[in-house]
C-alpha cells in the first residue's frame, strides 16, 4: 500500500511534467514576441521625438517663436516666430470641437440608449464607419466642392473646420459609444425604478458616470485633427500674418507653416521647419494632459 501510494504521486508528475515544459515555452515565446513588437512601435516613435526635438529645440525656446509671425520674413531671413500659426490652429480646432462634439455624443447615445434593433440605428452606425475610413483629401474636397464650387464662397478657415468636422466625428462617436456601453446596466434599471425618466438617467446618471472616457475621446479627436494638413492645403491658404477672423482672409496652421517652409531649401526655413513641427506636438500633448486632468477631476467620486 506504502510502493502504491508514494509511486502515484511520482507518475501523475511525470505526466505533467511535459505539459508544464511546453506551456512555459509557449509563454516564453509569446513575451518575448511582445516585446519585440513593442520595440518595433517604440523605437522609430523614439527616434521621431528625439530628431524633431534636437532639431527644433533652439528656435522653440526663443520667446519671440511664441510672440511673433512670420509677416515680413523670407526663407532668407533668420527669426519670426509662429504666433499666427499657434492661434490659427487653436481658432479651427476649437470651432471644430465645438461643431462635431455635440453631434457625435448625441448620436452615441441614441446608438447605445435609443437605437438597439433599429434599422436606423444600423443605417447611422454603418455611415460612422464609413466616416472612420475616409481620407481627409476626400473630405476636404468635398467641402470644397459644396462651399467654393456650389455656394461661390471664399476658401477661409471655417470651411477648413467643417472638414475637419468630419474626420471628428466618428472618433468621438466611437470612444463615447464604448464608454456609454461600459457603465452597468443595473444603474440605469436603478434610476428608472425610481420613476426617473430616460432622457433624465442617460443626463445625470450615465453621462457623468462615463464622463472620463468621453472626455479622453475628444481630446484625442482633436489630437487627431490638429494635425491634418490636406484640409488646410486645399480650404485654407496660408498666411504669414496673425488673422483672427475664421470667415475672411487666410489663416495659418502649423502643418501649412511646415508645408510652407520646407519648400524653401535655405537653413532658417528648415529651422523653422523643425520648431513648428516640435511646436505642434507639444500642443497635442499639452491637450492630451488636460484631457487627462479633466477627466480625472471632473468624473463621478464613488
Amino acid at each position: 500500500m506504502a510502493t502504491t501510494t508514494s509511486s502515484a504521486p511520482a507518475r501523475s508528475t511525470d505526466l505533467l511534467a511535459p505539459e508544464s515544459a511546453g506551456r512555459r515555452f509557449r509563454n516564453s515565446l509569446a513575451t518575448v514576441v511582445v516585446w519585440t513588437c513593442f520595440l518595433i512601435a517604440v523605437v522609430p516613435l523614439v527616434w521621431i521625438l528625439g530628431t524633431v526635438l534636437v532639431k527644433g529645440f533652439a528656435l522653440v525656446t526663443e520667446p519671440t517663436w511664441w510672440t511673433n509671425s512670420q509677416r515680413g520674413i523670407t526663407a532668407r531671413h533668420v527669426g519670426g516666430g509662429a504666433y499666427h500659426a499657434i492661434v490659427g490652429t487653436l481658432l479651427m480646432a476649437f470651432v471644430t470641437a465645438v461643431i462635431s462634439v455635440p453631434i457625435a455624443i448625441a448620436t452615441a447615445i441614441y446608438l447605445v440608449e435609443y437605437g438597439r434593433g433599429k434599422k436606423l440605428a444600423k443605417i447611422v452606425s454603418f455611415m460612422v464607419d464609413v466616416l472612420t475610413g475616409v481620407p481627409s483629401i476626400v473630405a476636404a474636397l468635398f467641402v470644397y466642392a459644396l462651399w467654393v464650387t456650389t455656394f461661390g464662397l471664399q476658401r477661409v478657415a471655417f470651411a477648413v473646420s467643417l472638414a475637419l468636422v468630419l474626420l471628428m466625428i466618428p472618433v468621438v462617436v466611437r470612444s463615447t459609444e464604448e464608454m456609454l456601453r461600459l457603465v452597468p446596466r443595473d444603474i440605469r434599471e436603478a434610476s428608472y425604478a425610481l420613476g426617473v425618466p430616460r432622457w433624465k438617467t442617460i443626463m445625470k446618471v450615465v453621462l457623468p458616470t462615463s464622463f472620463s472616457g468621453i472626455m479622453t475621446g475628444i481630446f484625442l479627436g482633436l489630437a487627431r485633427v490638429m494635425g491634418e494638413t490636406a484640409p488646410l492645403l486645399i480650404l485654407g491658404p496660408y498666411a504669414s500674418a496673425i488673422n483672427n477672423n475664421l470667415f475672411s482672409g487666410n489663416m495659418a496652421a502649423l502643418p501649412t507653416m511646415i508645408n510652407q517652409d520646407r519648400n524653401q531649401a535655405l537653413d532658417p526655413a528648415l529651422d523653422r521647419v523643425w520648431a513648428a513641427a516640435l511646436t505642434l506636438i507639444i500642443l497635442v500633448m499639452v491637450l492630451s494632459l488636460l484631457g487627462r486632468l479633466v477627466a480625472r477631476f471632473g468624473s463621478v467620486k464613488k
